[in-house]
């Protein structure tokens, strides 16, 4: 999880990403912030997130995030 918290703090380090459940509905992030982490993401985790999985549900957390993370590297 830490790995995952460093990466966003990259992209946006003004939000509590710990306690935040909003990132996607409530306009935290932006659509070019969501492409880069993607991309990060799939580096760190060595994981590829495909276009299914790139839903508000599973980016509007870190902890969501998280999980989706896990379950695709549980998948390969």
């Amino acid at each position: 999880m830490e790995k995952l918290l460093e990466i966003l703090r990259d992209i946006q380090p003004d939000i509590d990403y710990e306690t935040c459940e909003d990132l996607i509905d409530g306009h935290l992030l932006d659509s070019l912030s969501i492409i880069a982490m993607i991309a990060d993401l799939e580096d760190a985790f060595d994981v590829t997130i495909p276009a299914v999985e790139i839903v508000p549900e599973n980016f509007n957390s870190a902890a969501r995030m998280y999980a989706m993370l896990t379950r695709l590297q549980e998948e390969d």
